[in-house]
């Protein structure tokens, strides 16, 4: 049943991700993280009251609410990088989030497993595989979003040291104060960059679907991990940026090079090996 749900949750993911990089081709960044924002967070507190958790209380929260805005900038930067690079290209490389957590654990004297340092290994060689454009003159250059996804894997590393902080007596309660934090902060910055609050109307049930999906995966990966050990939920749920490139693939026509597809593999597992370590 984890390993189903667990599955189930990338899936959602990868299908928002996908969503949010179309919509970032055709609406400002800011306007489609403003509105999936809000629509999830009505999902999520639809989650929290079914689950009749007890608030645990503000301080407990604030870890959780500080890892919103967090994550709300990672999104911005991978919705940002889908809008003017690959998405095979820039979600891969997104997936080295789980390298954020490894560092604060070692920052904090837990030496990370041998294994993990193998994965880290795996993920940086996968990234510069990916990031790197040759050119027919010999000179090359780092290829469209790679920067920016390394961006929304900074945002989404510290956004899981966060949600794990706040997390312990709840965790609906934590991904509600994640976005209710996220919410207010997207509004802010909508009205400072003067950027439309609301998109044309055709665009709504693409922006609802993101929120949703991304929603749904949220509530998919917590059940999971009632289900079985978190290390292999992880494994499972880091494997989202396989269906943000299928998609990528087979709607948009996308094409990858050998070179580029051998370090998307190596990417994914390296975050794999991390996440289990």
């Amino acid at each position: 049943m984890a390993a189903l749900l667990a599955l189930a949750g990338a899936l959602g993911w990868g299908v928002g991700d996908f969503l949010g990089g179309l919509a970032a081709r055709r609406l400002a960044v800011v306007t489609v993280l403003l509105v999936s924002q809000a629509v999830g967070l009505l999902g999520v507190y639809v989650w929290v009251l079914a689950g009749n958790d007890p608030f645990p209380g503000v301080e407990e929260l604030l870890p959780a609410a500080a890892a919103g805005v967090l994550a709300l900038a990672g999104l911005g930067a991978l919705y940002r990088g889908f809008a003017i690079g690959a998405m095979g290209i820039v979600a891969p490389i997104s997936a080295a989030a789980p390298v954020v957590p490894l560092a604060v654990d070692t920052a904090q004297g837990r030496a990370p497993a041998p294994v993990q340092w193998l994965g880290v290994v795996l993920i940086v060689t996968g990234i510069v595989l990916l990031s790197w454009d040759p050119s027919p003159e010999g000179r090359g250059r780092v290829a469209a979003g790679a920067g920016l996804a390394i961006v929304a894997a900074i945002g989404f590393g510290l956004f899981f040291v966060g949600l794990d902080a706040g997390s312990d007596e709840s965790v609906a309660w934590a991904v509600a104060a994640a976005r209710t934090a996220s919410v207010p902060v997207a509004l802010v910055a909508a009205l400072a960059t003067s950027t439309k609050l609301l998109p044309p109307r055709r665009m709504l049930p693409l922006l609802v679907a993101i929120g949703a999906f991304d929603t749904g995966a949220n509530v998919l990966f917590a059940a999971a991990t009632t289900y079985g050990a978190v290390g292999v939920v992880s494994v499972l749920s880091s494997l989202y940026p396989v269906t943000t490139m299928t998609l990528a693939w087979l709607l948009l026509g996308e094409r990858l090079g050998r070179t580029k597809r051998g370090g998307a593999v190596l990417a994914l597992m390296g975050a794999a090996i991390v996440a289990v370590g």
